[in-house]
């Protein structure tokens, strides 16, 4: 009797502890793509504000609107205020990378290569889309909005983010943003 009770035992504790392993597996996962979905946010997140950035430098506003095409690198000080707007909801996450876009290189990002800090590399660039709305509700000045994408480290993990701006008229950025 004690024989098939520690038999029993044995196995129920095995059980227990291959469970416990798979788990822990899948909590590596979990993790690990936790991790890709903060990395894409972040970068689409320095893409959507550098395009805020850039539309308050010198007279970058004050340009209007052109019809764009292509790509444009933001760190050889390019950038645009595009017609037509971008497409809306679903349809900005259907066709990555945008075929008009401005793309952002963050320093010490790595899309190629492990990164300064031992960091896996991102998927891509992130990129931004500057559209002109029109004149602002409040009349002072104009609306913009902003779209912008980020990768994580695969094709597959990427964010989208949008922002609504407003740059007012006869108003000068001193260096913050």
């Amino acid at each position: 009797m004690a024989l098939i009770t520690s038999l029993l035992l044995l196995l129920v504790i095995t059980i227990l502890a291959l469970s416990m392993f798979r788990g822990f597996g899948s909590m590596e996962k979990i993790a690990g793509n936790l991790r890709e979905k903060d990395r894409a946010l972040h970068a689409a997140e320095s893409a959507q504000q550098y395009g805020e950035w850039w539309l308050l430098q010198s007279n970058n506003a004050a340009i209007g609107a052109v019809a764009c095409a292509g790509s444009v690198n933001a760190n050889l000080g390019g950038g645009q205020i595009c017609l037509p707007p971008a497409p809306a909801g679903a349809a900005l996450t259907q066709v990555l990378p945008w075929p008009i876009r401005v793309i952002y290189q963050p320093p010490n990002m790595s899309i190629a290569a492990v990164g300064a800090n031992g960091d896996p590399p991102y998927f891509d660039w992130p990129a931004f889309y500057i559209t002109d709305l029109g004149s602002a509700a409040d009349g002072a000045g104009e609306a913009y909005q902003i779209d912008a994408y980020g990768y994580g480290g695969t094709a597959g993990t990427v964010a989208v983010v949008e922002s609504s701006y407003e740059v007012q008229q006869g108003v000068v950025n001193r260096g913050g943003l």
